[in-house]
């Protein structure tokens, strides 16, 4: 026994003690490998999963540096059968290997005979192989080269892709090399996306992931499509191009509800992409419309499921996703792994902090007690409506005013959910609310402001979840969520982490109603936060002075 801050047990769950002197270091040596469940004050509970082993294997961690993680800082002896199971679940990535082999086209290898015989049997896997090479080798049509590595992942044999990748057209996209340079941290990432061929770079918001998608694009030198969230993030992606690679206005296309361009280097949404015109994709041909030679996913952790499965048939174009976290709340991380590609390079996002690159957050959740006739309403309100009243109870209004006047000098983001509660705030605070149905055309004029500091205050709905650049955006006060959504906790601080002109520190306040469902998703959202090293006070909302 030694006093670590770990306790690992036999069920796969390992409990960090918060507080012991060691818990950054443990915590930062098991992130590549734990998933966070819980996060309570003093300790944390992670789970071992399959794939986030698997995630960890891809990612160059061996069966022995996780054994070793886990040993040097648990309190306790590790039980051999864990350990055992780990070395064993790590091993079973790589048995399968998808090949290109010169004769016979693409061919799955199997250094384990037995593994090979055992998946070929699968009725999950009928159509997708051909005949036998030899004893160790079946023959795949190359179409099915996605769905197989589904269907593998999904047997728990995750197969090693070494099929490589098609160049695609050629086309000459070079760093502009005056004013700026690639951090370290961007250049580790582009190199370990590189090797791999395909995957994803996990980066904290505000850290800079269009530069390394920027640096991807300068590596292939080829024809480029760019996935992103909405028009205005692809505004974002083209002005960052024009300013830090060599390209031109004419080479960038523009690929939207509102323009249809195809041209070497090609932003298109999801949005577009998915809609559908009598039950049919009509924009999808757009994947084959060019030779892509590379295929960029911003936001990848919000990927809609149209968009995987035409990823299914990009298997021999390389494909680089971009997020701040790879949770997904519908559980499809398991496709992000086998179709994108799995995890190569992952940032603590206090690491990045640390240096100088985000700015440091404080995190507050400041909690209001609902009114007696609120608490009524809400005690007989059906199931399913009681997120909704919790969430926007009138209650929360001057407390979010007492918050907005306490950071007065400050650029101030207001953010939630529910349209009618932020038409509300936006009368109650006299400040512009932005919405899904806000023009693009006005999106742009509002952001402009904010970044110009002419609007201090700034009342958004859900579209100011990803993809928006306000780098001086101080304070964020979220007042309403997608239920327990960590992606969206993840993405929210993000509004705020660029780091500040003056250095200042930026604050990220939840405002929740106490003993409702209110206060439960809000500590389901934490998870990831807490997973980064992020600490949440709990405040009370009488205890907020106004300034």
């Amino acid at each position: 026994m030694t006093d670590g801050p770990l306790i690992v047990q036999s069920d796969k769950t390992l409990l960090l003690e918060i507080d012991h002197p060691d818990a950054t270091a443990c915590r930062m040596a098991i992130a590549p490998f734990a998933e966070l469940e819980r996060s309570p004050e003093h300790v944390h509970t992670y789970r071992l999963t399959p794939l986030g082993l698997w995630n960890a294997r891809a990612a160059g961690h061996d069966a022995e540096s996780v054994v070793d993680a886990l040993l040097r800082f648990s309190r306790y002896p590790v039980p051999h059968g864990l350990l055992v199971d780990v070395a064993e679940t790590m091993d079973r990535y790589g048995r399968l290997q998808l090949i290109n082999d010169p004769t016979h086209g693409l061919i799955l290898h199997g250094s384990d005979r037995a593994v090979l015989i055992e998946v070929a049997k699968s009725k999950k896997l009928a159509g997708m192989l051909g005949a036998h090479v030899d004893q160790d080798t079946i023959a795949v049509h190359p179409s099915e080269r996605g769905r197989l590595k589904q269907a593998l992942l999904k047997l728990g044999w995750p197969a090693e892709d070494l099929a490589g990748y098609v160049d695609g057209e050629a086309h000459q996209i070079d760093l502009a090399e005056d004013g700026w340079k690639l951090r370290s941290y961007q250049r580790e990432a582009v190199d370990s996306f590189w090797a791999g061929g395909s995957g994803v770079v996990v980066l904290p918001c505000g850290s800079g992931k269009t530069m390394v998608g920027a640096a991807a694009m300068a590596e292939a030198k080829a024809t480029t499509l760019i996935l992103v969230t909405n028009t205005v993030a692809g505004h974002q992606w083209r002005r960052e191009l024009l300013a830090r690679t060599s390209l031109t206005e004419e080479e960038i296309g523009e690929y939207s509800g509102e323009r249809k361009e195809i041209r070497p280097v090609t932003i298109a949404t999801y949005q577009v992409l998915t809609s559908r015109r009598n039950g049919a994709f009509t924009h999808l041909d757009l994947f084959s419309a060019r030779d892509w030679g590379l295929v960029i996913y911003d936001e990848v952790h919000l990927l809609p499921a149209p968009i995987f499965r035409f990823t299914a048939d990009l298997q021999a174009r390389r494909r680089l996703g971009l997020t701040a976290t790879l949770v997904r709340e519908d559980g499809r991380e398991g496709d992000v792994f086998s179709l994108i590609g799995p995890k190569r390079y992952d940032a603590p996002w206090k690491d990045i902090e640390s240096q100088g690159w985000i700015a440091p957050a404080d995190c507050t959740e400041v909690r209001v007690t609902l009114t007696d006739e609120e608490r009524m309403a809400y005690a007989t309100a059906e199931p399913e409506e009681r997120y909704r009243m919790a969430a926007t109870a009138r209650t929360k209004l001057p407390v979010v005013k007492a918050l907005v006047d306490k950071h007065t000098g400050d650029q101030v983001l207001v953010i939630g959910a529910y349209i009618d509660q932020l038409q509300q705030l936006g009368k109650y605070l006299d400040a512009p609310v932005l919405q899904g149905s806000t023009t693009t055309k006005e999106r742009e004029r509002l952001f402009d402001a904010f970044r110009a500091g002419e609007l201090s205050t700034l009342v958004i709905s859900r579209v100011g979840n990803f993809s928006i650049d306000l780098p001086e955006a101080a304070v964020a006060i979220q007042v309403s969520g997608t239920f327990g959504s960590r992606q969206e906790e993840a993405q929210r601080l993000g509004r705020v982490l660029r780091p500040k002109a003056d250095g200042r520190q930026a604050h990220f306040y939840t405002v929740v109603a106490r003993d409702t469902i209110d206060t439960e998703y809000a500590a389901h959202r934490q998870r990831f936060l807490a997973e980064q090293g992020y600490a949440y006070n709990i405040v009370d909302a009488d205890d907020v002075p106004s300034a």
